[in-house]
């Protein structure tokens, strides 16, 4: 009997326009893969109406969920009326209508014939039976259903529930799992077939457990957003603020599942929508997509809803001092101890929700989840927690938080009188993640995680509790970084700053590791074991002779929605630099040696006798943006943000970022006119423009044609030492040094400060702006020479320097580092 051949996604199709479905399209298309998206046939003009609508709105959405707009006209329309031929060219068919049975049902009747002998069907259902779905497909597609529930918005959230139904051939989903995880850069996780899956499941009861306890104590929903956020280990949005984003009507479409289907569960009577929140959906205010719901912006200011007047109030609710201070405590369970204890009604609050979560976990772990690691990643993938629940409650001291659970069952504090179970309270227990894996009820030990062939591709996967991983053996460690390697012939650097700013301990790190890797290594990875990839230069000493940088508000979260591209960078780029206190000590010396070491070791990456591939990972800013331009390949993943953003900050770039554009525009002209070229590239620069993805740092220009972009992070190390070997085996030299590069010159300078000239009298930029941009235009354009003069990469490199350390002694840049370092504003003076 012939091998099946290998499962490839050569085409996909989504059924259904709407949010998800349109997003799910959109984040095929990011991920190269060709996709048809179906929607009801228009009933007058073009049948294709209704989708090309849904398209064009996918340019509209914020966060963007493609990587750059014009990707959603790849997007092919399709309508249920005319064009359910294409299906059976597709190898994989996800249904995303809404969440109604009987729609779902009477679609699957109506493109069930016309499904291809191969081809995968999946529902993106929230929460559904996936085995009363299948009933209504015939029994030879049942055994290749599933479902297949990505998290909104689909291009940022990791996780997706993978789920059989019994008829579902093993070899269907470990295929769909593989291109889950490559193709599309997602974290699955095997889900039982129960109401809501895993993370919904466990994540609307800790809303709905968080939304009883507020009302209990008498708590606003701006304080328990206060609470709830990053201070509790959880995204920014919280708890309301994320039922906004989601959508108030989803959020209730989930809770009333949960109270249709599980009747007998002990939390049943807590599953049921607040009379609040079904006012606000009878009055249309949804969330964010209608612009009210928990929250409303009236002209510049928040308000938030108060449940009991049913009115709108000014909001700025915050958490107690007392209580922060509890919350500020790195030991975990000292903090718990004082939650537990304290009589303050927001640390009573805060330790009822951990309480009751922790609680509904233990008690429904073995009947929807494998294991607790499947329940705590479900949780931080979808929910975007710092730590899943048993994890933290692991953290916090198993027996004794499991013995508080148990007293206040007993005392009727708990809001149900389920026991936690026997498991639970077992003596030698002292957790459930261990070195071994993590634990399973159903067969009562520890699991290791899955053995399938593509987690082979992620040597370092995202860790859990007890998890104690090992980053290679070390070549040499200094202050600034460690080079290592895994066993084999690649040299990899980590920067151990924080942040991974770039100061001269770093510097002289990577110095190291380039001669390392010359003597003894095919190449060298520049990689950080957790994003960001770097926040760019640090010119602030410490004591101690560390590095230090301010932390960026966005740092290390990918789910960032850039409204406001030049002055997010700016606020980076602020406390990435971190200069006041060396500007203000007189100290521009020390600075001007740390440009003239900086530019050394990108040269010196630039030309290494070995290949060197930096490896890309969330923000990638000033200096670590040209680390990236002077490797020779980058290796990035999509959710890159990618900038020189000094311009935002009264700076130019001096690493060599002006000096690598200048060559780029150059190499584009072949010869002829480099001035549009450049000129694109001057706009880059001095807007201080980010890449709202890698795809789009490719676009603007700071990632190259033969940079490679992956989908995900886990695999990011393995694909850019595959990159080191392929430069290796192809017989690598370094580039040879340019000795003759024509330039631009003044003629260039005056036509880009003409149109900065326009830009001042329209009052859209300051006359320090209009410094800045001609100070950037003036290197980039090769001085004030005369057209096709003839340099070197060194003249480019002095002009940086020079035109960076005047700059970086005027009065008005030293106020807009500060002023941002201060308010994590812009100051345009």
């Amino acid at each position: 009997m012939a091998a099946a051949p290998p499962f490839v996604v050569r085409k996909a199709a989504v059924l259904g326009a709407g949010v998800m479905g349109a997003q799910i399209a959109a984040h095929l298309i990011n991920a190269n893969v060709p996709a048809i998206l179906f929607e009801l046939a228009a009933k007058e003009g073009d049948p294709n109406g209704n989708v090309q609508k849904a398209i064009e709105n996918l340019k509209k959405f914020e966060p963007s969920p493609l990587s750059i707009k014009s990707r959603a006209d790849l997007i092919e329309p399709a309508n249920y009326e005319q064009h359910l031929e294409q299906l059976k060219d597709c190898d994989i068919v996800v249904e995303a209508i809404s969440e109604r049975l009987d729609w779902k049902a009477n679609l699957y009747r109506k493109v069930a014939p016309h499904i291809g002998d191969h081809t995968i069907f999946a529902s993106n259902t929230s929460g559904l039976s996936i085995n009363k779905l299948s009933e209504s497909l015939p029994q030879e597609l049942r055994k290749r259903f599933c479902g297949v529930h990505f998290f909104n918005p689909p291009r940022y959230m990791h996780l997706v529930e993978l789920i059989g139904c019994h008829d579902t051939q093993s070899t269907i989903l470990d295929e769909l799992e593989k291109f889950l995880v490559t193709t599309l850069g997602k974290g699955v996780i095997r889900a039982k077939d129960t109401p809501n899956f895993i993370a919904n499941r466990v994540g609307v009861f800790s809303m709905l457990a968080t939304i009883h306890h507020a009302e209990r104590l008498g708590l606003g929903f701006d304080v328990v957003d206060a609470l709830t956020g990053t201070l509790a280990g959880r995204p920014k949005s919280a708890t309301f603020r994320t039922a906004d984003v989601v959508g108030l009507d989803t959020f209730a479409h989930v809770v009333n599942t949960m109270q249709e289907t599980l009747a007998k569960d002990p939390w049943h009577r807590y599953y049921t929508v607040p009379r609040w929140l079904k006012e606000l959906i009878d009055q249309g205010a949804l969330g964010q997509k209608t612009r009210r719901g928990v929250y409303q912006k009236i002209g510049n200011d928040i308000h938030v809803l108060d449940p009991g007047a049913k009115a709108y109030r000014l909001a700025g609710g915050e958490a107690d001092e007392s209580v922060v201070e509890i919350l500020k405590n790195k030991d975990i369970a000292e903090r718990f101890a004082q939650l537990h204890a304290s009589s303050h009604p927001q640390a009573q609050f805060l330790w009822s929700i951990f309480r009751d979560c922790f609680h509904y976990c233990a008690v429904h772990l073995a009947e929807i989840a494998s294991n607790a690691r499947d329940l705590d990643f479900a949780i931080r993938w979808g929910f975007g927690w710092d730590q899943g629940p048993f994890e933290i409650w692991q953290s916090a001291g198993w027996h004794r938080v499991a013995n508080w659970i148990s007293e206040d069952i007993a005392a009727g504090k708990a809001i149900a009188n389920a026991p936690l179970p026997a498991w639970a309270m077992e003596p030698a227990r002292s957790g459930v993640h261990s070195p071994q894996g993590s634990y399973s009820p159903q067969q009562e030990t520890y699991q290791r995680r899955s053995s399938l062939p593509v987690y082979k591709r992620q040597p370092f996967p995202d860790r859990l509790l007890a998890e104690d991983t090992k980053y290679g053996e070390t070549v040499f460690e200094s202050d600034g970084v460690r080079c290592w390697h895994t066993g084999d012939d690649i040299a990899i650097v980590s920067f151990k700053s924080r942040m991974h700013a770039i100061g001269d301990d770093v510097l002289d790190g990577v110095l190291l590791a380039i001669d390392a890797a010359e003597r003894n290594y095919m190449g060298l990875v520049i990689w950080q074991t957790e994003p960001p990839f770097s926040v760019g230069a640090n010119l602030k000493k410490t004591p101690s002779g560390g590095a230090k940088a301010s932390q960026p508000s966005a740092a290390g979260k990918l789910f960032r929605q850039f409204r406001r591209a030049a002055e997010s960078a700016a606020l980076k780029a602020a406390h990435a630099l971190n200069v006041a206190d060396t500007l203000m000590a007189g100290k521009l010396a020390e600075v001007e040696h740390l440009v003239e070491q900086f530019q050394c070791t990108t040269q010196s990456l630039k030309y290494s006798v070995v290949p060197a591939v930096a490896a890309v990972d969330g923000l990638a800013f000033g200096g670590g943006c040209e680390f990236i331009m002077h490797c020779d390949r980058a290796v990035a993943t999509l959710e890159s943000y990618i900038g020189l953003v000094e311009a935002g900050v009264g700076l130019l770039p001096a690493g060599g970022g002006c000096k690598e554009f200048a060559l780029r525009a150059a190499a584009d002209a072949k010869g002829g006119d480099m001035s549009p070229f450049l000129q694109r590239y001057f706009k880059v620069v001095a807007m201080a423009e980010v890449g709202r993805s890698a795809e789009h740092a490719r676009e603007i220009g700071y990632l190259k044609s033969a940079d490679t972009i992956v989908m995900n992070r886990f695999e990011l190390l393995q694909i850019a030492k595959a990159e080191v070997r392929a430069l290796a085996a192809a017989g690598y030299r370094p580039p040879l040094r340019p000795r003759a590069i024509p330039v631009a010159g003044r003629s260039a300078i005056a036509t880009m400060e003409a149109f900065m000239v326009n830009m001042l009298e329209g009052a859209h930029i300051s006359e320090h702006d209009y410094l800045i941009g001609s100070k950037i235009a003036t290197v980039m354009c090769g001085g004030e020479v005369e057209a096709g003069s003839l340099v070197d990469e060194q003249w480019f490199l002095d002009l940086e320097r020079q035109h960076f350390m005047e700059l970086i002694a005027t009065q008005k840049t030293q106020e807009r580092i500060e002023h941002m370092l201060k308010t994590g504003k812009p100051l345009r003076n």
